[in-house]
This record gives structure tokens, C-alpha cells and sequence, in this order.
């Protein structure tokens, strides 16, 4: 009676019951029965209501087969499962979907490898069908979460764990596609998620680089030799496709995980692999999010200001990576930012570096501190290469900006950041910080094109530039006078140039030029003097050396090439002259090595004008003292001067004038059409202005030292004040023979100057009357005027000196001669 009971309420059972049990055959290595598989799809496409039953008993079953680790039914199952989500696609699939990924989750919590990589087979199916209609009420926290967890497998067994994280990295890549595209499903770039999956990946593709090192092949690819996929290469494909994806306000929680693996695993330093990682998300992400990630690595720079100075290095060898790429497209609002972070640091880098140097003084330690301010100089070259790069790719309206900006930041007296640097961090570091910020900014008028010198060189840019070429030290020069070539030249002759030397035929040289266009003409006029000051003041520097007369001389040829018309050139033959002149005279007790130097400079610059301006006189003038000076002064050329141990003369011999260029015989020979060779014969008088005077002897001044300095060497000497009066003097006053024609011979002379010197020469020649002027009057007020004590005669003590406490202006007393 039982048995008939149990035979008859067998056919009672539901039918999608009946057909899913039909699909499993009593051998499980059977597989699964297509017939059976084919009704049980038919019956579920006809009746969709009946999905959400088919998929509880499915996934009952399921629950119960591994449980008793039958995984052939297992498998038999989630084959089933996957051919019902292809063939239906009504609204009833929702509830069948949610027992799906139940089903999922039971084998990703199985601790059998296959079972886990057959689950995550049946995810990555299930992520590649597009639904009709987005999900309010889906979640995959647990699938990131465990699907993370696979690629950080440890398994004994090798293959086993390579399959593992592959089943992993796909999971990860399945549940990307399925949420990324979501709008509903925008939780996935939370911080929570985004923490978990981005160091997924880089894990694996920071264990391939580990590989790498060890000795194995460095281009991964996708498959590997025997059919196995590469995890390196799958995790870095996904890597790509998540950052490819991600939307303007999801770029910083997508940055921010890839920083904080790179910290935790100590990958700044080496630093190949963090480079390469951000070589992937820039070439990743679309080309107007790149300034988040910019500014991401700045303020992740800012954050380790105090770290070690090979992981600063190493942040800013990527930020150079991120700003090389980001220069090529779009950098957005982050330009300026660029440069005043790396230039913080930058200071920050010299003030570890001076510390170290006052450390290493002051203990035995020397070997750990000399270490210690390398690793600080390697931080500062990779700021400056950063600064260079990312400055020479801008576009020239914006490299310009960037050169102001950065000149703005160079110590320089008269500058409002020069008293701060003064006091912070001394001369050497200030010194440090000059040479880093020209070598940067060298780099960055690297290449730099401008149609007008004006645009170029504004006054803001041009006067701290050329405080700069009058300092101590001959480095500086060299740097300014490079950036002068770079600026100046537009059609890359300096390389024609290179090297200071008699040319025997300049037209071989193949030299480009254009005619001077109006508005470099106006510029010449208004800064020519400018130019030729600090070009002749340059020339006088006592630690001049072979390269600083190299730059010179390529200096006047770029200027005669680019931004000389006819006035220009009888300009720089006077101030040709007027470094003969100084050479020769010799009234500030120059080396004898630098008087020869600035007459081989002068050679090889008129050599070269000659040939440009192609007059004959004017060269037959030139070659003929050349040829003399072979024979009899080889010290005076170029070629011989500059070698070792040339033998140099005693002194310099005025009276033999054939080895020197006459005014006379250039006026010569420029005379005629085209030229005002009248103006050879006035001197050039460079008018050295007081800031001049300041700059030149102190590349490092404080500005309270600099008023003492001042009044210290203005202040008249008592003994020559104090003058003895005689019957002689007396006479002398009394008698005014003569005095009348040196009156008029002074007349002349100043009527002369006037109407024949330019214009600039004589505005610059007031102006330093005018200022001196001004000085003497100050030094007057000084000397004589001090605020009154107060009326009740309190006085002050302080630091050891007597102060009088001033009264109100309105108050005061003054004498009768100072009312009117």
C-alpha cells in the first residue's frame, strides 16, 4: 500500500519540476540531456511566469549537490542555468536572476577551485547579456568582494592559483560591464568598491613586473605558451577598460586606490611599475579628466614632503610621465599649479639639502650625510626635468605665461621673494635655487617661437633676467645668455655658430634670416642699450671662462642675425669698439687672460659682422688685423687664446696700431649710403645705473646690509672736507683767465653729444643724472633731518640704544629756515 501511494503521486508532481529533473541523467558524465534541455526551454520560454519557480528548484538542487560535492550535477546545473538566461529575456527573468547569482555565490564560497571558476565562468555569461530594463534592487558587493579575494589567491599549486586569479580578474571585469553602464548602478565607484578592485589588479600586474625582474619574459600577452591566460596582461586589459569608463566625478576615487597601493607596497622606489601604471591611465581615460590626475600626484607629492628623497624622486618622475602625456591634449585650469607645487618642493628639497650640508659640518657622520644631499640633488633634477618638459610642450601663449611665472619666483635683487629667501636660507641655498630655477626655465624656452621680441621679452621678464647676467657667478651668465638664445634666435643658426672662432666664409654657413619687421625695431630702440649694457658689462666679469665668451660671441651674432637693421649694426661696432677700448685701458686691473679674451671676442664677432654686412672695405680692414695678430699677437685670437696653457704677454701694447681695429679706418669704410658712420666716432659709454653696480658684485644681498653698504661708501670723507685755504687757492678762485673757453669748448661738447647720440644713450645718460641726483639729496635729508624728542622728553631704551619717541608731524617744531 505505501508503494502504490508513492507510484501514484509521482505524475502529481508540478511539471517544470518534472522537466528539470529530467535533465539530469543518472550518470552525471553523461552531461546534460539536449532533449530534455530543449523542452525544459520551450516550456520556460512559453511560460515565463514560471521562471522564478524553475530557478528556486534549480538552484535547491544545486545547494543540495554541493553539499554532497556531486559536482557533476553541479556543472550539469549551471549549464542549465546559462541556457535559460541566453533564451529568455521577458520582464519575469528579474526573480530568476536573483536565484541565479544565489547559485553563483554558493560556488564562489566553496572552497574547490573548479567549483569557483565554474561560478565565475557563469557570472562573466551572465554580465554580457544586456537587460531590457535596469535593476533598482541588484547589489554585487559580494561578488567584488569575492572575486577580489580569488585574485589575491596563495594557492600551493601554481596552475591552480594562476586559474584562480584569471577566474578573478574575469569576475572583476564581469561585474565592470555589468554596473559601470548602469546609471542605477553608480555604487560601484564608491571608495568602498574602487578600494577592493583597482589594487586587484595592480597586484597581478605588479606580480608579472616581479617576474620580470627575476628573469622572465617582459611583454606579457593575454594567452600564454600552453593556452594559459596570462593574469599580468587580463588584469591589466581590465584595468584599461574600468578607467576607459569612468566619468568626470569618479576619476578621483579611481586615481586615489592606484596611490595608496603604490604606498603600501613601497613602489616608488624602484619606480618603473608605478610609471607604467600611470602611462595606462593617462592613455586610458578621456583626454579632458587628465588634470585630475595631475592633481591627484600633486597633492600625493604634498602629502610626502617629508618622506625619503628617493620616493619624492620617484612621484615626480611620475608626475613628468602624467604632464608629457597630458601636455598633448588637454591640461586644463592645473598649469600654474604644476609649476608652483614642484617649485614648494623644490625650496623644500634645498632646505633637506643645506640641513644635510650643516649636519655633516657639525658631526662625523659624513658618508650618510654626503648620500643623503645626492638623493636630494636627484630629487631636484627630476623637478627640473618635470618643469622643462612640461613647459616646452605648452603652447607658446602659455609657455610665455610660464617663463613670467617662473622668473617671478628666481631671487633676484628688487624682488619682493628676495628679502624671504635671504633670510630663510642664505646665500648658498639661494645661489642653489637661482641655478635650478634658470636651469628649468632654460628648458622651458627650449623651442619657444615668438614672432615679436617685444612678446617675448616684456620688461617684467627682461630686467630680472639681466640683474641676473651682472652676478658673480659665471654659471648664471651662462644660463641667462642661453635663454637669450633661445628667445632670440627663431630660425636655429646658434648651432651653426657654436664655438668661438675666426669663420674663414660665413656664407657657407647657410644662415637663415628675414628682415627686422617694425616691431622689432621698436624694440631695439627701446632696449637696445639695455642689451649692449649688460653684454658689455659681462664681457668685464673676472671669472669669465671659455664658455662665457663662446655665449658671448654667439649672443652678437644671434642679435645681428634676428634684430639688426643699419642703425643696430653701427650700434654693436661702438660697442665692439668700446670693449677694445676697455681692454686696452685696463682701468679696473682685469687678468691678463680676460683682456686677451675680450679682444678675441671682439675679432671673431667683426669677422663675422663684416662677411653679414658684405662690405669689402670693411673686411679687408677686418682680415688684415687678423692676419697681423696671426703673426705677431696670436693671444688675440679666439683659436689661440682659449687653448691650454697659451703663453700670455706681459702687457698689451697701445702704440702698435696696426694689431687693433681703428675707428678711423671703419668709419672709412662704412661710409657712404645706408650707414651713419658719423656715429662711430662717439664713444659708447655704457651708463651703469646704481641697480646695476648692486646686482653685479651681489648675487646674495640682504636688503638692511645693503642701505648700511650704501650709506657706508657715500658718505663724504672728513679729510676732504676739511680743505686748508691758501694764498694759492685764493689766487686761483680770483683769477678767471681761461675759465671762459673751457665754458665754451663744454658747450660744444654737450651740442655735439646731443645732436649726433642716439636718443636712448642720451635718455639713459639723464637718468643716471637724475638718480644721482636723487641719492645725493636723500643722503642730505639723512644726514641732517631727525624726528624732534618728544616734548616731554620721554626717552626710550631698547637693546642697549638710547630712542627718542617721535611726536606727531602736526606737532612739531621747526626752524625759521625750513618755513616759507
Amino acid at each position: 500500500m505505501p508503494a502504490g501511494v508513492c507510484g501514484c503521486c509521482g505524475p502529481l508532481r508540478p511539471r517544470y519540476k518534472r522537466l528539470v529533473d529530467n535533465i539530469f541523467p543518472e550518470d552525471p558524465k553523461d552531461g546534460l540531456s539536449k532533449s530534455d534541455m530543449e523542452k525544459l526551454t520551450f516550456y520556460a520560454v512559453s511560460a515565463p511566469e514560471k521562471l522564478d519557480r524553475i530557478g528556486a528548484y534549480l538552484a535547491e538542487r544545486l545547494s543540495r549537490d554541493v553539499l554532497r560535492h556531486r559536482t557533476g550535477n553541479v556543472v550539469i546545473a549551471m549549464e542549465a542555468l546559462d541556457q535559460l538566461l541566453m533564451a529568455c529575456h521577458s520582464q519575469s527573468i528579474k526573480p530568476f536572476v536573483e536565484s541565479f547569482l544565489h547559485m553563483v555565490a554558493k560556488l564562489l564560497e566553496s572552497r574547490e577551485p573548479d567549483l569557483q571558476v565554474l561560478g565565475t565562468n557563469s557570472f562573466v555569461k551572465f554580465a554580457n547579456i544586456e537587460e531590457d530594463t535596469p535593476s533598482y534592487h541588484r547589489r554585487y558587493d559580494f561578488f567584488v568582494s569575492q572575486f577580489s579575494a580569488m585574485c589575491h589567491s596563495t594557492h600551493e599549486d601554481p596552475e591552480t592559483r594562476t586559474r584562480i586569479r584569471v577566474a578573478g580578474i574575469k569576475g572583476l571585469q564581469g561585474v565592470v560591464r555589468k554596473t559601470v553602464n548602469d546609471e542605477l548602478q553608480a555604487i560601484i565607484w564608491e571608495p568602498q568598491h574602487m578600494d577592493k578592485l583597482i589594487p586587484s589588479m595592480l597586484f597581478n600586474m605588479q606580480d608579472s613586473e616581479d617576474l620580470d625582474r627575476a628573469g622572465h619574459p617582459s611583454t606579457p600577452s593575454v594567452v600564454g605558451q600552453e593556452g594559459e591566460e596570462n593574469p599580468a596582461a587580463l588584469a591589466e586589459s581590465c584595468f584599461r577598460e574600468l578607467l576607459g569608463r569612468a566619468a568626470y566625478g569618479n576619476m578621483n576615487n579611481a586615481v586615489r586606490p592606484v596611490l595608496v597601493h603604490l604606498d603600501n607596497h613601497h613602489l616608488w622606489d624602484p619606480n618603473e611599475f608605478a610609471v607604467s601604471c600611470f602611462r595606462i591611465i593617462m592613455y586610458s581615460i578621456q583626454a579632458q579628466h587628465s588634470h585630475h590626475v595631475i592633481q591627484q600626484v600633486l597633492n600625493h607629492l604634498d602629502t610626502n614632503n617629508k618622506n625619503t628623497p628617493r620616493v619624492r624622486a620617484g612621484i615626480v618622475q611620475v608626475l613628468l610621465e602624467t604632464v608629457a602625456i597630458a601636455a598633448k591634449g588637454s591640461v586644463g585650469p592645473t598649469v600654474l599649479e604644476v609649476f608652483n607645487t614642484l617649485l614648494k618642493h623644490l625650496r623644500i628639497s634645498v632646505d633637506f639639502e643645506l640641513g644635510e650640508s650643516l649636519r655633516r659640518n657639525s658631526s662625523t657622520s659624513v658618508s650618510s650625510s654626503r648620500s643623503k644631499e645626492s638623493e636630494e640633488r636627484i630629487v631636484q633634477n627630476a623637478i627640473i626635468q618635470t618643469i622643462g618638459f612640461f613647459g616646452g610642450n605648452l603652447p607658446d601663449y602659455q609657455r610665455a605665461e610660464v617663463m613670467m611665472f617662473i622668473m617671478g619666483k628666481v631671487p633676484v635683487y628688487g624682488t619682493p621673494c628676495h628679502t624671504l629667501d635671504t633670510v630663510k636660507i642664505g646665500h648658498q641655498g639661494t645661489k642653489r635655487i637661482q641655478m635650478m630655477l634658470l636651469s628649468s626655465l632654460l628648458m622651458v624656452t627650449s623651442g619657444f617661437k615668438s614672432k615679436s621680441m617685444a612678446a617675448a621679452l616684456p620688461p617684467p621678464f627682461l630686467d630680472p633676467l639681466f640683474s641676473i647676467s651682472l652676478m658673480e657667478d659665471s654659471e648664471l651668465r651662462q644660463l641667462v645668455l642661453e635663454m637669450l638664445h633661445n628667445i632670440i634666435d627663431r630660425h636655429d643658426n646658434r648651432a651653426k655658430l657654436r664655438g668661438i672662432r675666426i669663420i674663414p666664409n660665413v656664407a657657407a654657413l647657410k644662415i637663415k634670416r628675414e628682415k627686422i619687421s617694425k616691431q622689432d625695431v621698436a624694440f631695439m630702440k627701446k632696449h637696445g642699450q639695455q642689451l649692449y649694457r649688460h653684454i658689455y658689462l659681462g664681457c668685464k666679469e673676472e671669472d669669465n671662462v671659455h664658455k662665457n665668451f663662446e655665449l658671448l660671441f654667439t649672443t652678437l651674432a644671434v642679435l645681428t642675425i634676428e634684430l639688426a637693421n643699419e642703425e643696430v649694426v653701427i650700434d654693436l661696432i661702438r660697442l665692439s669698439i668700446a670693449l677694445q677700448d676697455m681692454a686696452l685701458a685696463n682701468e679696473e686691473n682685469m687678468p691678463m687672460l680676460i683682456r686677451c679674451g675680450v679682444m678675441a671676442l671682439v675679432a671673431a664677432y667683426l669677422n663675422f659682422l663684416s662677411q653679414m654686412i658684405a662690405n669689402p672695405p670693411f673686411c679687408q680692414h677686418v682680415s688684415k688685423v687678423i692676419e697681423l695678430r696671426t703673426m705677431d699677437a696670436p693671444y688675440l685670437l679666439p683659436e689661440h687664446i682659449f687653448r691650454d696653457k697659451c703663453p700670455l704677454p706681459e702687457t698689451l701694447d697701445k702704440e702698435d696700431r696696426l694689431l687693433y681695429f681703428q675707428t678711423a679706418d671703419m668709419t672709412e669704410c662704412l661710409a657712404g649710403p645706408g650707414y651713419n658712420a658719423e656715429r662711430l666716432s662717439i664713444p659708447y659709454v655704457p651708463q651703469v645705473t646704481d641697480k646695476d653696480r648692486m646686482t653685479r658684485r651681489k648675487s646674495f644681498v640682504d636688503t638692511i646690509s645693503l642701505q648700511v653698504d650704501i650709506v657706508s661708501n657715500n658718505l663724504p670723507d672728513k679729510s676732504q672736507l676739511a680743505e686748508e685755504i691758501t694764498f694759492e687757492t685764493l689766487k686761483k678762485a680770483i683769477d678767471t683767465t681761461g675759465v671762459e673757453e673751457q665754458e665754451r669748448e663744454k658747450r660744444r661738447q654737450v651740442m655735439e653729444k646731443f645732436q649726433k647720440a642716439p636718443f636712448e644713450e642720451i635718455a639713459a645718460h639723464c637718468e643716471s643724472k637724475a638718480n644721482m641726483l636723487h641719492d645725493r639729496l636723500a643722503q642730505i635729508f639723512e644726514l641732517t633731518i631727525r624726528p624732534p624728542p618728544s616734548p616731554s622728553g620721554v626717552v626710550s631704551i631698547s637693546s642697549g640704544h638710547t630712542q627718542h619717541q617721535s611726536v606727531p608731524v602736526y606737532e612739531m617744531k621747526f626752524p625759521d629756515l625750513c618755513v616759507y
